[in-house]
Formats: C-alpha cells, structure tokens, sequence
C-alpha cells in the first residue's frame, strides 16, 4: 500500500469525516460484513435532489470506517442519479489502494449501503 494512501485511510479511520447522525433524514439504512464484524449506518438528507447532508455511524476496522468518511465526502452535492453510477472500480480508485479479497468487502460496505439509499 502506497504510504500517502495509508496515511490518508488512517486519518479517516482516527478522524471520521461526517460521523454522527442527521435530525430528520430523507433516509436511512445500514450494511454488515458478518465475515469480519463490520457495521455502517448511513443516513442521507436530499434536497432538490442533490446530498445536502449525509452522515454515518459504525465500527469495524480501518478499511470500512475509513471508506465510509472518504465516499461521504465524495457524495455531498451530488445529485442522486451520478451516485447510481458509483460502482466498486470507482470505490478502490476513490480509495487509492490495492486491497486483498477478504479487504474488498470491507472497503465497499459503505457503497453497497450507499446504493440502498439511492433505490
């Protein structure tokens, strides 16, 4: 792993960006990885149908907590229709890193909760 993307997914995990919950959401939902234990709770404010706001809660390790702050930056201001295209090319692209099978899950839980938000 490229040192600058691991300093930049330990940051996220040590300092979450937009980490907490939203008062009145547009919508709600959450993922888990039973194979490791990993949870995320995204909550998504739409106005005009663009991300106004959106927040998350969870725990699990680097990789998760960390893509879940990095793909929430990413999507505010978005309209709803680009986020449909967000696919798992684009989450490792976003993410700058190579990531092992057993990684991979982890690091798109945050997308697969993401897109049930968008249906």
């Amino acid at each position: 792993m490229n040192s600058i993307y691991q300093e930049i997914i330990l940051e996220h995990y040590k300092n979450p960006h937009n980490f907490g919950t939203i008062k009145d959401p547009t919508k709600k939902t959450s993922a888990a990885n039973p194979l490791c234990g990993d949870e995320i709770e995204i909550a998504i404010l739409f106005k005009k149908n663009k991300v106004e706001e959106i927040k998350f809660k969870g725990r699990g390790c680097a990789i998760s907590q960390a893509s879940a702050s990095i793909l929430t930056d990413f999507v505010l201001g978005k309209v709803k229709d680009d986020l449909k295209k967000l696919d798992k090319d684009f989450m490792i692209k976003l993410l700058g890193i190579e990531l092992g099978p057993n990684r991979i899950k982890c690091a798109l839980l945050s997308l697969e909760a993401l897109h049930k938000l968008i249906v």
